[in-house]
């Protein structure tokens, strides 16, 4: 490892006992987080013309051929679906969490504190719906965090009483706060610092969750917990402990991020597997993903790091860097006929490709393309020190080391970003499917391996061969119309893939990707695939009162299901008006989205709060 992260662990305990013991007070009961365009040319090539580090320019795409008066107008189509749902939630579902927009009914799926409201603050505030901000405050101020209400129809964990940690952090927590930061108004930061305040005996391993609060213990030695509930609230202590100048809540993220350190210095390399056991602090299993159980944990370690202005937590940058070196040399796949760049998961300790690809794995390329803009990666992955790595990390470094890292990081979140579009693109509903299955071998019989064509080892063989042409996975791809067969079973030719479940859960993932990639390439053909995505939203999902997720893609008229989630106003609808706005309100340089799109403005700490905060300097 670099010279940096060995002197910070230097100063840090290594004892197991102690990873067991922080790994088990983080973890509580949740669940996880759920569940035909032109084609412009100037497709990604991998050569010695691509832009270098820090960003692509303009110029080497197409001019945006739709006038800024044209995307005006699509933005205010946008911030008006964000009023009829809004409205609808207030009419139907006013003081429950989210609405069920055909049986016009309120239910509570995350602590009945009105979480549609919550996650929507910011939002309101991007869009400049001041009066509908205003009016909310009222009710934030009321709130009663020690009370929780659930419906009989509702999630699991809503009718065992438990209070989900990560759904609470990432949808509460986190829209508190953007919404401070982007307006001032203090009571939403005391709200912020008082939740964060009673969130904490979650990270306490001798009381749990404190039963004064209305809380059921949500700790159990013989459970197992998911990755992403482990290391998906770094940002949101952070930026608390920031605001308020709380020691406290520093002090609940230092030691989470002490507990990754150490955990990562014990693999030395690799990605973190998906399942650990909250009794021994240790790995359940060797599983790997980017999807769910995973997602937001890599995330937060570049987002870490971008949110202290790249000044602090130089361990979790490392942590990503080591993190996308496994997934750009095992996990990535392409399909054999129409050479589709996939990311899949993987499981036991032969680490078995799944070969699916999930529609929450679809954040991912706009990772790879935020890091690649943000951060000199190649500087970054210059300063891993391979001897401390185990065999199978070192090997995935000297792979990639042949590369320009940076570049290779841009030509896989082009190639992936593509693949998320067409599952939307291809299907007739013109949203994408919760779960697809790729194809991985050759239909004709030929040698290609069973086990299916990893993506490294086709840019191995491009780059052996001279380099000419794009990159495996880049090249110029058209959508397919999608059809079923007559027993209703989607037939592998021509797309390379199969629909393994239909629905579609109003989900931002993709659209997230297709925004960042607009940001970081002025690329405009990912603008004007974004707004195929919002024609399709409107015309398949949209109800008297909301909008509803789907059944199923593979059908038009899609029929649709009671639910409207509280993240297709904070992140769906919010990644669409900032996608085709003209403005940019938080460019992202400047602000950093916690994993619900709430964004937290970057800061460097002061030399005070250095002091009164213990932070090393």
């Amino acid at each position: 490892m670099s010279a940096q992260l060995q002197t910070y662990l230097s100063r840090r305990s290594r004892s197991v006992r102690y990873i067991a013991a922080a790994c088990t007070a983080i973890f509580v009961v949740s669940t996880l987080y759920y569940l035909e365009l032109p084609h412009y040319a100037g497709e990604f090539r991998f050569d010695e013309h691509l832009p270098q580090w820090p960003a692509p320019t303009p110029s080497q795409y197409p001019q945006d051929e739709t006038s800024s008066h044209v995307w005006d107008t699509r933005a205010a189509q946008v911030k008006q679906a964000f009023r009829h749902a809004y409205q609808g939630y207030l009419e139907h579902a006013n003081g429950f969490d989210e609405l069920r927009p055909l049986s016009n009914v309120g239910v509570n799926n995350f602590n009945g504190w009105n979480v549609t409201m919550y996650d929507s603050l910011d939002t309101m505030l991007l869009m400049g719906l001041y009066d509908e901000f205003e009016a909310a405050l009222p009710v934030v101020a009321q709130g009663n965090f020690t009370r929780l209400r659930s419906t009989p129809d509702t999630n699991p964990w809503s009718r065992s009483g438990y209070a989900p940690f990560f759904e609470t952090v990432i949808r509460y927590l986190g829209g508190l706060l953007s919404a401070y930061a982007l307006s001032g108004e203090k009571l939403l930061l005391d709200r912020a610092s008082e939740l964060a305040t009673l969130l904490e005996p979650a990270f306490n391993p001798a009381t749990g969750w404190e039963l004064t609060y209305g809380w059921r213990a949500a700790v159990t030695p013989s459970q197992s917990g998911m990755l992403a509930e482990i290391a998906s609230c770094q940002l949101e202590w952070t930026y608390a402990a920031h605001a308020t100048v709380n020691k406290t809540h520093y002090d609940r993220v230092s030691d989470l991020l002490e507990t990754l350190a150490n955990a990562m210095e014990e693999r030395k390399g690799g990605m973190f597997p998906t399942g650990w056991h909250l009794n021994t602090g240790k790995p359940v299993s060797e599983s790997r993903s980017v999807g769910a159980a995973a997602d937001s944990a890599h995330e937060y370690l570049l987002k870490q790091y971008l949110l202290t202005g790249k000044q602090q937590d130089i361990e979790s940058l490392e942590m990503y860097m080591l993190t996308t070196n496994e997934v750009l040399t095992r996990l990535l796949y392409l399909t054999p006929n129409r050479e589709l760049l996939y990311v899949t998961d993987t499981s036991g300790s032969k680490f078995a490709p799944a070969h699916r690809l999930e529609h929450l794995a679809c954040f991912f390329p706009g990772l790879l393309a935020l890091g690649a803009h943000a951060v000199d990666l190649n500087a970054a992955f210059a300063g891993i020190d391979r001897t401390k790595l185990n065999a199978e990390a070192r090997r995935q470094y000297d792979l990639l080391s042949q590369y320009d890292v940076r570049a290779l990081h841009m030509a896989a979140a082009e190639g992936l970003a593509t693949s998320c579009w067409l599952m939307y693109a291809d299907q007739p509903s013109g949203l994408g499917a919760e779960v697809v299955d790729m194809e991985h071998t050759v239909r004709d019989g030929s040698s290609k391996d069973a086990k299916g064509i990893l993506w490294i080892d086709a840019v191995e063989g491009w780059r052996n061969k001279g380099r000419t042409g794009p990159l495996p996975g880049t090249d110029e791809k058209k959508p397919i119309p999608y059809t079923l067969s007559a027993k209703e079973r989607a037939p592998k030719a021509p797309w390379d893939y199969v629909v393994k479940r239909h629905d579609y859960f109003l989900r931002p993932e993709t659209i997230e990707s297709i925004y960042i990639m607009w940001k970081t390439t002025g690329n405009p053909v990912w603008r004007e695939r974004g707004w195929a995505i919002f024609e399709a939203i409107e015309r398949e999902a949209k109800t008297p009162s909301g909008y509803a997720s789907l059944k199923t893609v593979t059908q038009s008229p899609a029929p649709q299901s009671d639910d409207q989630p509280s993240y297709f106003l904070a992140e769906t609808l919010k990644y669409l008006y900032l996608l085709f706005s003209n403005e940019d309100p938080v460019p992202l340089d400047k602000w950093v989205f916690n994993t619900e799109a709430h964004p937290l403005p970057v800061f460097t700490w002061s030399d005070y709060e250095k002091h009164k905060l213990g932070i090393p300097s």
